[in-house]
């Protein structure tokens, strides 16, 4: 094969036989990368995506090492199954490479939380390394680096042998990463200003010499967003003060000690102990929010859009004259009590929860926010209550792109890849991505679409206004895919709401044990679940797991060796009414045009949710799943033509028809002698 006049023998691909798509993303990908340009990727799971973006990163940055040596792949993942497929990969990939080419190193990083025992939140010091002298703490961190690069090693086994030996593992791995060619690291590395610019020079790392592979891409919109997203209650002000009257103390006490309680510490201290109480005992602040409450009743919903700038009037004004040493304007004033707040320091309690701790780092986090994008309307600030009726405020970015234009821009070139990618240019637009440097590609599974049929149902919606009048006909189907699936059967509502309602009325499950998803359960509990379900299955019994789209069981969650059989799921997850809704769908008809908005901040946020759990059941080219979509919507035009072009879909008008659809499925494939796959 010759690309760009050089010849390629795939010496960087993990496996022996190389499927017909993966041959083309290869080749795609090492074109694009060589350029310096982008690579959207609607690659379907079965594919083998991670090991063709590998191939071509790989061969690409190899080359760019003959012009710098510091080039980088960074593999950004949101899931810690990725890294382990991510790590094996490259692994193989050592194996099968010539003596002569030197071994792919590899760093697997998690966040801080994850890799050490213990952190004090206010200081951001572990313990893991107490004790030991700066000899002993060298002589461990070789130990540890020759283990990571022996061969590549999954973050969980950097853990347990940096703990048995008593070293940092997080902060080892971190240090050796500008020894290494790929980073294995969490969107939050690059794509969070904050951690970016504290973690990449601490790795040796420099974005512009920098390859950018982005799995699960469609995820990364919504994640750029929740980083810049904080949240504060009316009363924040009345907890950040406890908590600089607490740092106060602490220095006062260690300082008196020494016969100096008048540092620049303790003045600052006091400064910012004045400017919150003014902010508390200001009456025109307390108004605002009890004006906001009113405004909120009076709307009928569950939010409203207030002034970024009105906001910061309110309190600059508020604190203005306090710090009498400084001339600056107010909204300056407020830009130093924010790094005031941010240098209090306070003892961690244990026994309160994470949320309920530092308000005054959550405070300035919210301030530094909003002074950022005071004059932007790319920022909506939402007033809303908590479920315990207090007032709150939260920011949410509108647009992406703020953040993505500059590392796109920036970076040596990038893959951006998931099975529910679609449409490609959407992301492009959305993240910022250079338009003239960007290519949309789909690519095909290879998988034979027989062994996942499609049925859409033509009777029922999740729609508001028929939901009531099919919702009978929507359990109708239901109970027939229950009942003639042989195996595990997955049920997927739009909402939680739905799901209760479902739950509850499909009390009967012919035989088949049941499993319901709740708000806020635990990553140990889903995978409790999911082992549930592949011992019901091996015992030839089967399960019905109810759950939502977008939740924990439909998306990230790896249903491996075909435990589920048949999927359904229900309506069309569009967003539900907001103020914020309103404002991303104002902000992208400005930017876009109507028509896009609602596709952008809609429709295919919705489809997405649905593309997820429709990819759960099928993992290897020999599963076999049917899959029941219950949403007539999805047979639109503009919704339809949003679907992959690769879909085999199959019309059902009733539950009767549906119960055929289903019931001939298995058969089909038991009488081709596959009833153990299916």
């Amino acid at each position: 094969m010759r690309v760009d006049g050089a010849e390629f023998d795939y010496q960087f691909f993990a496996h022996d036989k190389i499927r017909e798509s993966q041959r083309e993303m290869i080749s795609d990908g090492i074109k694009i990368l060589s350029r310096g340009d982008f690579l959207l990727a609607a690659a379907p799971t079965g594919l083998g995506k991670t090991a063709a973006a590998l191939a071509s990163s790989i061969e690409v940055s190899m080359r760019e090492k003959m012009r710098d040596n510091s080039t980088k792949i960074i593999f950004m993942t949101g899931r810690q199954s990725q890294h382990k497929i991510i790590v094996d990969t490259v692994r193989k990939i050592n194996n099968k490479m010539n003596n002569n080419i030197m071994n792919i190193k590899l760093v697997d990083l998690i966040g801080r939380e994850g890799m050490c025992e213990n952190i004090d939140k206010s200081t951001g010091n572990c313990n893991c390394e107490d004790g030991l002298s700066e000899q002993i703490k060298r002589s461990k961190k070789i130990q540890l680096e020759d283990f990571i690069f022996h061969e590549p090693r999954h973050v969980d086994n950097v853990i347990k042998l940096g703990r048995e030996i008593g070293i940092c593992s997080w902060k080892t791995a971190r240090e050796i990463s500008w020894k290494s060619d790929i980073i294995v690291c969490d969107y939050n590395h690059i794509f969070i200003d904050s951690v970016r610019e504290s973690s990449l020079p601490a790795m040796g790392v420099d974005l512009e010499n920098s390859i950018l592979v982005v799995d699960e891409a469609h995820n990364l919109p919504d994640r750029i967003r929740n980083g810049l997203q904080k949240r504060i209650t009316e009363n924040v002000f009345e907890r950040a003060l406890i908590d600089i009257e607490e740092c106060k103390s602490t220095l006062e006490e260690k300082l008196g000690k020494k016969g100096n309680n008048q540092t620049k510490r303790i003045l600052e201290m006091n400064i910012l102990s004045k400017q919150v109480k003014a902010l508390i005992d200001d009456k025109l602040i307390s108004n605002w929010f009890e004006e906001r409450s009113d405004e909120l009743a009076n709307s009928k919903r569950e939010d409203i859009i207030v002034s970024t700038d009105e906001f910061l009037n309110l309190l600059s004004n508020s604190i203005e004259g306090i710090d009498e040493e400084s001339n600056d304007i107010a909204i300056n004033q407020l830009e130093n009590m924010m790094y005031r707040l941010k240098s209090v320091i306070i003892e961690e309690d244990d026994t309160i929860d994470e949320d309920e701790q530092n308000d005054c780092i959550r405070l300035a986090e919210m301030l530094e926010i909003c002074i950022q994008f005071r004059n932007s309307d790319a920022l909506a600030l939402v007033f809303d209550k908590t479920i315990n009726d207090k007032n709150r405020i939260s920011s949410h970015l509108l647009d992406p792109s703020i953040v993505g234009s500059e590392i796109f821009k920036e970076c040596l070139g990038s893959i951006l890849m998931s099975g529910t990618l679609y449409p490609p240019k959407m992301y492009v637009d959305l993240l910022g991505i250079p338009e003239e440097r960007a290519e949309c590609k789909e690519y095909a599974s290879g998988f034979d679409p027989n062994n996942r049929p499609i049925l859409i149902s033509t009777d029922v919606t999740s729609k508001y206004s028929e939901r009531e009048s099919c919702y009978s006909e929507m359990i109708g189907h239901i109970n027939s895919v229950i009942e003639k699936t042989d195996g595990n059967v997955a049920v997927f509502a739009p909402s939680y709401a739905m799901l209760s309602r479902i739950y509850t009325d499909i009390s009967y499950t012919f035989g088949k044990r049941r499993l319901k998803e709740d708000q806020g359960m635990s990553k140990k509990i889903v995978n409790e679940n999911i082992a549930r379900l592949r011992q019901w299955k091996s015992m030839g019994t089967g399960g019905v797991l109810f759950g939502v789209l977008g939740g924990k069981f439909s998306e990230g969650v790896d249903y491996s060796d075909n435990i589920l059989n048949s999927v359904i799921c229900i309506g069309l997850p569009l967003p539900p009414p907001s103020s914020k809704q309103d404002a991303l769908m104002n902000y992208y008809s400005a930017k876009f045009g109507r028509s896009k908005a609602w596709k952008y901040a809609s429709l295919q946020p919705a489809l997405n949710n649905v593309l997820q759990a429709l990819g759960r059941p099928i993992r290897k080219s020999e599963d076999k799943a049917i899959v029941v979509l219950l949403e007539k919507r999805l047979l639109e035009r503009e919704i339809f033509n949003s679907l992959p072009k690769s879909f085999q879909i199959i019309r059902t008008s009733k539950p009767s028809r549906t119960a055929k659809h289903v019931n001939r499925f298995f058969e089909i494939h038991q009488s081709m002698g596959s009833s153990d796959k299916v």
